[in-house]
């Protein structure tokens, strides 16, 4: 049997697939959670084979879980679940370390054939997500101007992201300005909008 996790904020939809996951022979749903915060404890507590995850939850979002859990329970793979279906998530939710992606849409037969092929060690991403992430453009930022405006983009003033880069104030503000010429932004929140929409941060 493949023990599974499900974290969703939405009762309805974290019970509908609970249901429906368990008509499966092979699949059990052994845990249930509200968000991404209890999502990771309650995978420490059940040990759960495959976690399927909702990209958008309070505390913590899929991304976030998904990256916890390669850390700590690095036996239970990932699948994100999305409603919103973004190719600009992609690349960062592998990154986090999800081996699956896939949009809310889906049948309930194709998330259990989804966990079943991540349980098996195989990745999967929906197709057309893929195919769309395939021709969004690269970034134009630097590595350090992407730790700096995702910094800037969570609220925090040059003081705090110089503080927290151990970077000069001043080289700080040079960044910030580096990054609005290059994303054609007025203001700093405009680029980090900006950057955030095309998934650069």
């Amino acid at each position: 049997m493949i023990r599974v996790l499900i974290a969703d904020d939405e009762e309805l939809i974290r019970v509908a697939l609970a249901q429906l996951l368990n008509l499966e022979d092979d699949v059990d749903v052994v845990a249930q959670a509200a968000d991404g915060r209890d999502a990771v404890e309650s995978a420490a507590r059940h040990r759960p084979d495959v976690a399927v995850v909702d990209l958008d939850m309070p505390r913590l979002d899929g991304m976030g879980v998904a990256a916890e859990l390669a850390r700590a329970l690095p036996t239970c793979r990932t699948v994100i679940l999305t409603g919103r279906g973004r190719p600009v998530h992609l690349p960062a939710a592998l990154a986090a370390g999800a081996r699956g992606f896939v949009v809310k849409g889906a049948s309930a037969a194709t998330l259990a054939d989804v966990i079943r092929r991540v349980h098996g060690g195989q990745r999967y991403v929906d197709p057309a997500l893929a195919a769309d992430a395939l021709s969004l453009p690269p970034s134009p930022l630097t590595e350090r101007e992407r730790d700096v405006l995702r910094l800037a983009a969570r609220g925090m003033d040059v003081a705090g992201i110089a503080l927290r880069l151990h970077l000069a104030r001043g080289t700080v503000r040079n960044v910030l300005t580096a990054c609005r010429q290059k994303l054609g932004s007025v203001t700093v929140a405009d680029a980090a909008r900006d950057a955030e929409a095309s998934g650069w941060i």
